[in-house]
């Protein structure tokens, strides 16, 4: 015999106060961002990385990592947990936006878009940003930690640069001598260096950077060291595969007090290198002013401001060559101690599993082992053994994420596909804790703000006002 499922309802204590204690609560939290409706009970779900961490406790550490096809939502929800949590008073950062799937949104918000690409913006890889200012108004400590992290991160992103260039990372050496010439440039340099300044420096070979190159004061020893390392400089002046975006002055400086989205939507896809190099320079400068913002507020000096930021296309940057992935870990741990909540997008586990060191495939893993939450969409079969060594699923929760990547089926009457079955349908694992199955629907006013095949549909509408101006009157 099968009886139907009965209605339900969801009302406040003064509504359905008659009817207690006949009303259930639900297993789907209401702490967070309103997401969507649980797809097994149709209760409603709220989750962000930042609320589960900051009010209900349910994770250690706020952030997310995605994981799912394309074309199947990833960025429709996080866009819907940006739009929710600046509505809590949380500042969305996109440190990188390649197709743009942000602009609009940040846009609607009155944020910041930054430009970056060939002709279009620059972003100084030597730029401190506001960290020199900032440490002007503290002391101590204080002061001494917002140096020394801007000094840190513009000499991870020299070396994230020439790894790229290279494709393997530059010796200990070299490592060395690129350290001492950032704290010399920072010493003696006025205004704010540029890559050319670095250059020019290692070029003239001063006696801190001698002793650190042990060239046993022979001066042709020294040149000898440094040829490699100046030749590799010399080539990002240029405009070969990486180009002179990052070696000259930075044409719009970010903003702490606002939702910020670096636009870096002009660089073409086929250039990888560039895309890597772009995000790297992306997420240093944008957890800079992190730091600076905590820095300041926990001097008083401003109000306390908490983050969300995205990191989207997570494999780019990590497939732009050997050591990436020690750079990328290096600029995003510690997200709870800095007050930022994350989220880190990727299309599946075997972008992690292609890097080509053991070492490196291990490190990626641990993105995901290290985050809060991992929201899975539609993944293929092939998936499923790399995935559940780092995240544990049930063959039930497996079967429900393969059936979400199935293809979409024709509709005959429309004259059209259908949208796939999987699309806005995602697993929220925490743990080995069941994963909570969830459909995301977009309001009418976010629908103009995730639509990512703009171009697509100008492309009908020319292609329709031609077909109307072809039919004779």
């Amino acid at each position: 015999m099968y009886v139907q499922a009965a209605d339900e309802w969801r009302a406040t204590t003064v509504q359905a106060c008659g009817m207690w204690p006949f009303a259930a609560g639900t297993g789907s939290p209401m702490v967070g961002v309103p997401l969507g409706r649980n797809i097994l009970s149709g209760a409603t779900l709220c989750a962000d990385p930042i609320s589960w961490f900051q009010h209900a406790n349910l994770i250690s550490n706020p952030s997310c990592f995605f994981l799912s096809k394309p074309g199947l939502g990833k960025s429709t929800v996080v866009r819907r947990m940006a739009l929710g949590l600046m509505g809590y008073g949380v500042m969305p950062l996109v440190l990188g936006d390649l197709k743009p799937d942000y602009v609009d949104l940040i846009k609607a918000a009155d944020g910041q878009v930054i430009e970056l690409g060939r002709g279009r913006g620059r972003l100084n890889i030597l730029d401190p940003g506001e960290a020199t200012s900032a440490a002007s108004r503290l002391t101590g400590k204080a002061r001494e930690e917002v140096l020394a992290d801007a000094r840190g991160r513009r000499h991870t992103m020299v070396c994230a640069l020439i790894t790229i260039l290279r494709s393997s990372p530059p010796s200990d050496r070299e490592e060395a001598i690129l350290d001492r010439a950032v704290r010399l440039l920072d010493d003696h340099h006025e205004g704010v260096p540029i890559l050319r300044d670095l250059i020019e420096l290692i070029e003239a070979a001063p006696e801190d950077l001698r002793q650190v190159a042990m060239d046993r004061e022979d001066l042709e020893r020294y040149r000898d060291v440094t040829e490699d390392l100046l030749v590799t400089l010399k080539g990002l002046l240029g405009t070969g595969r990486v180009g002179e975006m990052f070696s000259a002055p930075t044409t719009t400086p970010m903003r702490r007090d606002c939702p910020v989205v670096f636009d870096v939507s002009s660089i073409d896809d086929s250039d990888l290198a560039l895309q890597g190099a772009v995000l790297m320079a992306c997420w240093s400068y944008g957890f800079g002013a992190v730091k600076v913002a905590n820095a300041l507020a926990d001097a008083g000096l401003e109000p306390r401001r908490h983050y969300f930021v995205i990191l989207d296309e997570l494999w780019r940057a990590l497939r732009a060559g050997q050591g990436m992935v020690d750079r990328v870990d290096g600029l995003t741990r510690l997200n709870r101690q800095r007050g930022v909540g994350t989220a880190m997008i990727s299309h599946t586990m075997s972008d992690l599993q292609a890097l080509p060191s053991e070492a490196d495939r291990m490190k990626a893993r641990g993105f995901v082992e290290r985050s809060g939450m991992v929201i899975c969409g539609g993944l293929p079969a092939a998936e499923m053994p790399m995935l559940t060594q780092v995240v544990p699923f049930s063959q039930a929760e497996q079967d429900m994420l393969i059936g979400w990547q199935d293809p979409p089926a024709w509709d005959s009457q429309a004259g059209r596909e259908t949208a796939p079955p999987g699309r806005g349908n995602f697993l929220i694992k925490v743990g080995g804790r069941p994963g909570i199955p969830v459909h995301v629907a977009l309001t009418n006013l976010e629908r103009s703000l995730n639509d990512t095949n703009k171009l697509w549909h100008e492309t009908s509408r020319i292609s329709a006002a031609l077909d109307h101006a072809a039919v004779p009157s």
